[in-house]
């Protein structure tokens, strides 16, 4: 025989062990999370990730110095670029109103953290390291994220949709000056480019705001800013 308070206490069992992912987060529990994964994005190690790299079917090829200082530093921004994607999805995520908006944005830093992985993969393989100023991309992506967000969903998904089409074309510059010889390294940014290019189309589908050419041209000045330092620092 069942009693009213032992169906209460198994109500409220039940309750303590609802999984992680569907409770509801609060404020607090977000900016955890976020803090974490920014630990996780910054700290050494290749980042856990889904997809095997695309470097993998290709044989290493046997490069000179000058060669494989370049495509290490080609690889370093890539790799900042990556950990900005992580800090501007993730703040993004933190800031946007609709749930589903929260949900695309978490999603897409998850896609991402395959290609940070990938580019780390390259650097060791290349005997180079990431930049040292990944520290600060972050917070500058972060709240630059974070701030869109707060404006509203549309600027948020269109800001993705123009940092994107931004990547593009350094993703498509890197594959015309990378070695000819580096077939790993160049598999990894074809790879790149096509998921960049759809995340890019998923963000204006969803209903992100097509930014004007002026607002573009700003944001092609400040990523040139990071990619001419990253390549060396």
């Amino acid at each position: 025989m069942t009693t009213t308070q032992d169906h209460g206490t198994r109500e409220s069992t039940q309750q303590r062990v609802q999984p992680v992912g569907k409770r509801h987060l609060s404020g607090l529990d977000r900016l955890l999370v976020q803090a974490d994964r920014a630990l996780r994005t910054l700290s050494p190690g290749e980042p856990c990730h889904g997809r095997p790299s695309p470097a993998r079917a290709e044989a290493e090829a046997e490069l000179s110095s000058s060669e494989r200082r370049h495509a290490a530093g080609l690889m370093r921004v890539n790799h900042s670029g990556e950990v900005c994607a992580q800090a501007l999805y993730q703040g993004q995520a933190l800031t946007a109103k609709l749930a589903k908006v929260r949900s695309e944005m978490a999603r897409a830093a998850d896609e991402e953290i395959d290609h940070l992985a990938w580019c780390e993969q390259r650097l060791q393989a290349l005997d180079s390291r990431p930049s040292w100023l990944n520290s600060l991309w972050y917070g500058l992506s972060f709240g630059l994220g974070a701030a869109a967000g707060k404006i509203s969903d549309r600027i948020s998904l269109g800001f993705v949709a123009a940092t994107e089409e931004q990547v593009c074309k350094h993703l498509q510059d890197h594959l015309e000056k990378l070695p000819s010889r580096d077939k790993k390294s160049r598999a990894v940014v074809k790879q790149m480019l096509i998921d960049e290019e759809a995340h890019a189309h998923a963000a204006l589908s969803a209903g992100g705001r097509r930014f004007p050419r002026p607002v573009k041209g700003v944001m092609s000045l400040v990523a040139k800013v990071m990619t001419s330092t990253s390549y060396r620092i």
